[in-house]
């Protein structure tokens, strides 16, 4: 007997890829609607030349781990959030235990470390200094890149049907750092004694700020290089 994959499942991933692709754009589009955007092993934050940027990956204790991937959009204040991706389940040899997809359904929590303007230029690869010219900083307004630490309720759905639960931790080390709070990376805990996997191996995470205050930081940044720059060509 075939093996079809569940119809709510089919539609996530429908949503899923809209939504990756929704997400990944971010990165240089204006935009006020929300609160935080993120993503999560994934897009613009991959390196091709470093494996550890993606996925994010969690390890247990036992060996087993997690790799994420992943985008989405909350709402710190009113705890709403639409967030989804991809997931792979690996035993402590390496061998696929089972793969699927996560959906958020609930914002625990989220903790912000502060913004850091800076951080978006760094994920283009391949310029230098004296590229980071003021008209290329007004392209990059807009979503500010934020370090934090977001919380969520998610549920994992697997292409065998089988669906379970969990909290997954969101970490990225941006801004103002706690340091137990260094390392960048995700946190996975299965409901009903199912795991827990506390050790980030690795992955790349940024937050994005849509807020007006956030924009107001990154606007004040763009002052202060114009002025510098306007400084040098005058002498």
């Amino acid at each position: 007997m075939h093996r079809f994959i569940p119809t709510g499942l089919a539609t996530w991933i429908g949503r899923l890829v809209l939504l990756l692709s929704f997400c990944t754009g971010l990165a240089t589009a204006q935009t006020n609607s929300g609160n935080y955007t993120f993503v999560l092993g994934s897009g613009f934050l991959c390196d091709a030349s470093d494996a550890s940027t993606c996925p994010a990956t969690a390890k247990a204790v036992q060996g087993g781990s997690y790799e994420v991937t992943g985008a989405g959009m909350f709402d710190a204040q009113s705890k709403s959030v639409k967030a989804a991706g991809t997931f792979s389940h690996k035993s402590a040899n390496g061998n696929v235990v089972e793969t699927g997809v996560w959906v958020a359904s609930e914002l625990v929590s989220f903790v912000s470390y502060g913004i850091a303007p800076g951080a978006l230029l760094h994920e283009k690869r391949g310029l230098n200094p004296m590229q980071l010219t003021p008209m290329r900083l007004k392209a990059s307004l807009g979503p500010t890149p934020t370090g934090g630490l977001a919380v969520f309720r998610v549920h994992l759905l697997t292409l065998s049907g089988i669906a379970r639960t969990g909290v997954l931790q969101v970490n990225s080390a941006l801004g103002d750092v706690p340091r137990e709070r260094s390392v960048e990376g995700i946190r996975l805990n299965l409901e009903s004694d199912r795991g827990e996997f506390s050790e980030e191996v690795g992955g790349r995470v940024m937050f994005l700020s849509t807020r007006s205050e956030a924009n107001s930081t990154a606007k004040a940044l763009e002052n202060r290089v114009e002025s510098e720059s306007a400084q040098r060509t005058d002498n």
